[in-house]
């Protein structure tokens, strides 16, 4: 039995404040597309190239790792880590005062920085928490990944007050506000003992997940719908609840957006706990993500569409996690390069679903079917272009579902096989 060495405590605590910290890069963003849309006349579309370009780099840097990790060294990578987080939030803060003929360069710059940072983390703070000893190394695992969620949460809830007491035109100062707070998760790495851990793939492990190939790219396949169907919605829930739904700000930040985070959460949690059968779980929370998709941009009233909305964080929960689980499962011992490409298909389907969602609403908003539809229903253009946006999001998770389900047949063809011989 393991037991977790004092001189780790503080490195493990550092892992989780940098990881709680680094949703606020994922979750202001969002937050403040109706601001940036309405201050500096910055397109829907452009607005989605930001998330793209987030989750792109990421790619780009689990990329690298997966190739050229062993030139790295761990442990001042993640130390400098936060202060990259910070640089990038700050240079993305002052856009307005750098670059005032041309704010979206400066945020497309910001976003590209601390979109390394995030990438870096994603790639090296699992890891770290893993080669920390502990009796509980899954619980501690868990744990990290739902600090993300509580992370979003809190960027939700500061920056609700923050708007209702300050006002949005002044979003550069709340900016200013979380840039600064990845700089105690650097101070407390600097300070922190960091486990001995190898960065050279099993080289055993990856022949053998070689010879298992379309296990694999379904395991890729599923991390990617699912990535698509958590993202689409924690990246437009904010805009859609005001400007589809007509909801309050401060009312569907707190109630909706944050709740989405919380649910997030606490699925998260709870199968750490309780959870079991992880291929039952995946094609039901797929199936009702899609269900929650559907609803939130069929629905005629609000209530059940901002319901739908928040209870896409439970359904989309596992998704992510529960890939990674999914492949340890069907392809146990499959090595860091097999993780590393898992995160860059997810990655890739946080790149691809924000920015789809974000053209499909501009397009649908332009048409003139929305046009002849707004005549008839009510609904503005634009709030039209939003809930299309959401309808067509819904074919993520039902794709998923789908690969889900011949994921689960493929991997009892191949214990069977297995046992068999």
């Amino acid at each position: 039995m393991k037991r977790q060495s004092n001189n780790y405590n503080l490195t493990k605590f550092a892992c989780y404040t940098s990881y709680f910290t680094m949703s606020s890069v994922f979750s202001l963003p969002p937050l403040l597309f109706v601001t940036l849309h309405g201050m500096y006349g910055i397109s829907y579309t452009l607005l989605g190239t930001l998330v793209l370009t987030n989750f792109c780099t990421q790619l780009a840097i689990d990329l690298v790792f997966t190739f050229f990790a062993k030139y790295f060294n761990v442990a001042k990578t993640v130390r400098v880590m936060p202060l990259i987080t910070s640089a990038g939030l700050f240079i993305y803060a002052f856009s307005p005062f750098i670059f005032p003929n041309a704010v979206y360069a400066g945020l497309l710059i910001g976003t590209v920085i601390f979109s390394v940072s995030a990438g870096l983390s994603e790639v090296l703070l699992s890891p770290t928490i893993a080669a920390i000893p502990s009796d509980d190394p899954q619980r501690a695992m868990s744990l990290l990944h739902s600090l993300y969620a509580f992370g979003v949460m809190s960027t939700v809830l500061i920056s609700t007050l923050y708007f209702k007491f300050f006002g949005s035109e002044k979003w550069y100062y709340l900016a200013m506000i979380f840039a600064a707070l990845p700089i105690a998760a650097s101070v407390m790495f600097m300070l922190s003992q960091f486990p001995e851990m190898n960065t050279q793939p099993d080289k055993a492990a990856a022949k053998k997940a070689e010879n298992k190939l379309p296990i694999q790219i379904l395991c890729l396949a599923c991390i990617f719908f699912g990535s698509c169907a958590e993202n689409a919605m924690s990246n437009w829930i904010s805009s859609f609840l005001e400007n589809a739904l007509g909801i309050n700000k401060t009312t569907g930040d707190i109630l909706g957006v944050a709740m989405f985070a919380v649910l997030l959460g606490m699925g998260r949690l709870s199968y750490s706990k309780f959870g079991k059968n992880i291929g039952r779980v995946l094609f039901i929370s797929m199936t009702g993500a899609a269900v929650c998709y559907l609803s939130a941009g069929l629905f005629p009233f609000a209530v059940p569409a901002f319901i739908a909305c928040a209870l896409t964080g439970l359904a989309a929960a596992m998704l992510w996690p529960g890939s990674l689980i999914m492949m340890e499962d069907c392809l146990p011992g499959a090595g860091v390069a097999a993780y590393a490409m898992m995160a860059a298909g997810g990655d890739l389907g946080a790149s691809v679903a924000p920015q789809l969602l974000g053209i499909i609403i501009d397009k649908v908003s332009a048409s003139n079917i929305a046009l002849s539809l707004s005549a008839s229903t009510g609904f503005s253009p634009e709030q039209i272009g939003l809930k299309a946006g959401m309808v067509v999001s819904a074919a993520f998770p039902i794709l998923g579902a789908v690969t889900v389900a011949v994921l689960i047949k493929k991997s009892r063809m191949q214990k069977s096989a297995s046992a068999n011989s």
